[in-house]
């Protein structure tokens, strides 16, 4: 009986390759449960391009399960793969660590200071807290206790049987030109240069350097365990196998049929995966999608172990904006626990939800951050409202793919992610963190004062929201950007006013009391210079001469060097109220 589960309306990329990847398992496993898979490899701080690779199917696997079927998402740890190269920047890590490049990821050392056993697990833990976090359900499957278990044990010799066929296949590759370096998505920063190298086993050894001819099985070392070695004599009747490592001089015999200390090949090993896990959807980031890279000839080589090439759309970058101030202090690229240090998993799920995988994207660590929480807010309002094309209401409604990558960013089908009780704007939150540094009954009186009608209660109704602004403003805004207000009047700049100034100020000064809240000093400070240019304060702008925009931001200007001694801040309404009645009015020379 064949599963029907189209979805009613295929609102958005997630839903059609939902439809595509049930209708694939149901031909290919009929009543069995649909798998997805990712890959990672824990190499080093497993970063926000990597999360990609683990959204994409996530949130197809996520659609899937609230259609009512069994599905499986598969996180594969590499754990197993070589030590390639000594991360920059990682603490607690040092030159050193260079004598480890060849061994397995799980024998490296650890770190220093680190809680875990080894180097692998030190960085796995870390994107699995965040996974955590990010409500992604997954199957974890550590390919370190896979290949030293002997799970993979028959098809290592079956793709050691079949080396001649797997040969032939690579061999097509192996003639052809090498592509060139231009992309169809040029990296533009450094953090999209590093995750362009990807997890840099596209490129690795095929198994073509062996002087027993071709070989896709590389031996670990018993002696040093580095990969370094040659398979130097193989006997298909006994298995019997026989290695050189050419870092230590060790050679020993071996019978595969009994040896667990080694592993396929990347090209191989990958597409080994797809047919003993049966999965059906696996997407690829660009270093293993190209001519020639391990998706493409994998979908030739899994056939020689009886499986089929999954479903598996190339995914573009994920780029950074802010970077740069990042780059210098902590000297690598972001992670997934980086991004929700300063955001809430909504915000996160949001953006890798709302683009389809092959669309590249920015996740903001400097002021876009702002820009992009009010977008969100607007959409969260949007579709709490009922706002949405779908239920007829009219302009100003959210698209169906934008109520759809709300309901995926906001929860999954195990129910919806802890959210903040009063989600009151991130900027504010990040202005009142960042005037308050750290006293909570500072930021409590200001944020209390937002909305007289609605008082907030206690600091933990705007939390976590709050906790992330300020992780943002201590984090990732430069010293120099930082708010400080005044200890003491501008006696001199004051004095200096001329009458237009001073009656401005007047007029600001005269409002404050009963205009005390967010809303109520956007309108005061707004209206002050159309009310003096003879205008109404509530006047619209389609009413006004061009000339207020300008008064308006001399007299903004003012202000800010009243309070804080430069031409810009955080927006006046939340300075104003961060400051206080009491002492605006001080510094303001009443």
């Amino acid at each position: 009986m064949p599963i029907v589960a189209q979805s009613t309306e295929t609102t958005d990329w997630v839903s059609r390759f939902a439809d595509e990847v049930i209708e694939e398992s149901e031909r290919r496993a009929p009543g069995k449960p649909v798998v997805v898979a990712s890959g990672l490899s824990p190499s080093g701080p497993i970063h926000l391009g990597n999360l990609r690779e683990i959204m994409t199917p996530h949130l197809v696997a996520d659609e899937i399960r609230r259609r009512g079927l069994q599905v499986r998402h598969l996180i594969s740890w590499d754990d197993y793969d070589r030590y390639r190269k000594v991360p920059a920047g990682v603490p607690g890590v040092d030159g050193s660590w260079a004598e480890h490049i060849g061994k397995p990821l799980t024998s490296v050392p650890a770190p220093n200071g680190s809680a875990h056993p080894n180097w692998a697990e030190h960085f796995k833990a870390a994107m699995v807290e965040s996974l955590a976090e990010l409500g992604v359900e997954f199957d974890g499957i550590s390919q370190t206790a896979q290949y030293t278990s002997g799970v993979y044990r028959e098809q290592i010799l079956h793709a050691i049987r079949h080396r001649r066929d797997i040969d032939a296949i690579l061999d097509q590759y192996r003639t052809k030109k090498a592509p060139g370096k231009k992309q169809s998505q040029k990296p533009v920063d450094e953090a999209e240069l590093e995750a362009a190298e990807g997890s840099g086993a596209a490129n690795e050894d095929d198994g073509s350097s062996g002087s027993a001819g071709y070989f896709p099985y590389k031996p670990y070392c018993g002696n040093c365990e580095k990969d370094l070695t040659t398979v130097t004599s193989y006997d298909d009747d006994s298995t019997e196998l026989t290695y050189a490592c050419t870092a230590c001089g060790f050679s020993e015999t071996v019978r595969l049929n009994e040896f667990n200390r080694g592993k396929l090949v990347w090209k191989v090993d990958w597409p080994m995966r797809w047919a003993y896990e049966g999965v059906i959807f696996e997407p690829s980031g660009v270093d293993h999608s190209s001519p020639g890279s391990s998706f493409q000839v994998g979908g030739q080589i899994v056939g020689i172990f009886g499986g089929k090439q999954p479903i598996g759309p190339m995914y573009a970058f994920v780029g950074i904006s802010g970077m740069a101030k990042m780059s210098s202090s902590k000297g690598g690229v972001p992670t997934p626990g980086d991004a929700l240090q300063i955001m809430e998993p909504q915000l996160l799920r949001w953006l890798y939800a709302r683009r389809r995988p092959n669309q590249s994207f920015k996740i903001a660590f400097d002021q876009e951050i702002q820009r992009l929480y009010d977008e969100w807010d607007k959409l969260d309002a949007k579709v709490a409202g009922g706002t949405s094309q779908a239920s007829g209401s009219g302009g100003g409604s959210a698209l169906p793919a934008d109520v759809a990558a709300h309901a995926r960013a906001v929860g999954t089908a195990g129910g919806e992610l802890p959210r903040t009780a009063r989600p009151l704007p991130y900027r504010t939150l990040a202005s009142v963190a960042d005037i308050t540094a750290g006293h909570e009954d500072q930021a409590l009186r200001i944020l209390s004062e937002l909305d007289p009608t609605h008082p907030i209660g206690a600091l933990d109704e705007a939390r976590p929201r709050y906790d992330k602004a300020e992780a943002w403003i201590n984090t990732h805004v430069p010293a120099d950007q930082r708010t400080i207000v005044r200890d003491e009047p501008d006696a001199e700049l004051l004095k200096s006013l001329d009458e237009q100034a001073q009656g401005s100020l007047r007029l600001l000064l005269d409002g404050l009391a009963s205009h005390w809240s967010l809303d109520g000093l956007t309108h005061l400070v707004y209206g002050v210079p159309k009310v003096q240019a003879g205008f109404a304060a509530d006047a619209t702008p389609k009413e006004l001469p061009a000339e207020i925009k300008t008064a308006q931001r001399s007299f903004f200007a003012l202000l800010y060097h009243l309070l804080v001694g430069r031409d810009t801040g955080p927006r006046l309404p939340t300075l104003l109220l961060a400051v206080g009645q009491e002492r605006v009015r001080a510094l303001l020379g009443e």
